[in-house]
């Protein structure tokens, strides 16, 4: 496996080097000791997995506050997503920045968003999946999301969202957010 930063402090693809031979591959797609070795999280509390029927489904921009805060490690298992991390956390040199990645099943890379960054994705194909790798348990009290569209942010996604639900479009701008999220 490798590591490649990205434009946000502790954001980063991890790219994996397949062992390829007649029957097909085989490649390694987390290591509890590389993942230390580079600083980052290594609990795997809970796993996910999210099924998107459409092209242009917009899902976030979700994050845990508080003691529930959580690092994602997030795979496309089937189709192609634009995927995106927020910096939330306001003593970073990145906070507020993003970075945005392609993400498909064919290329196997996946996206490390650690705690205190916003998560989200743009389905670019019909019948996407996605896989998480989560290092906390999921606590309802705990969700919190910005606006996907937040000019303060400028995501510039890759295509206009077709599918979002409401609470995804009803988040609030992120300075409304940090005024009312709980404290941690």
């Amino acid at each position: 496996m490798q590591l490649l930063d990205t434009e946000v402090a502790g954001v980063h693809v991890v790219t994996n080097e397949p062992a390829a031979d007649e029957r097909g591959l085989f490649a390694r797609t987390f290591s509890r000791a590389d993942f230390a070795r580079w600083g980052l999280e290594t609990d795997v509390e809970e796993c996910s997995t999210s099924f998107n029927e459409r092209a242009l489904t917009l899902r976030g921009m979700h994050h845990q506050v508080g003691d529930a805060a959580e690092a994602k490690l997030v795979r496309c298992t089937r189709g192609r997503v634009f995927d995106v991390a927020v910096d939330l956390r306001p003593d970073s040199p990145t906070y507020l920045k993003w970075a945005g990645v392609e993400l498909s099943a064919d290329d196997r890379r996946a996206l490390y968003v650690p705690k205190g960054c916003a998560h989200g994705f743009l389905t670019l194909e019909d019948a996407s999946e996605v896989y998480y790798q989560i290092s906390a348990p999921y606590r309802r009290d705990a969700g919190a999301g910005i606006r996907w569209d937040d000019p303060a942010i400028g995501v510039h996604w890759t295509h206009t969202p077709r599918v979002i639900s409401a609470r995804d479009a009803s988040y609030p701008l992120v300075l409304d957010s940090a005024a009312s999220d709980p404290p941690g």
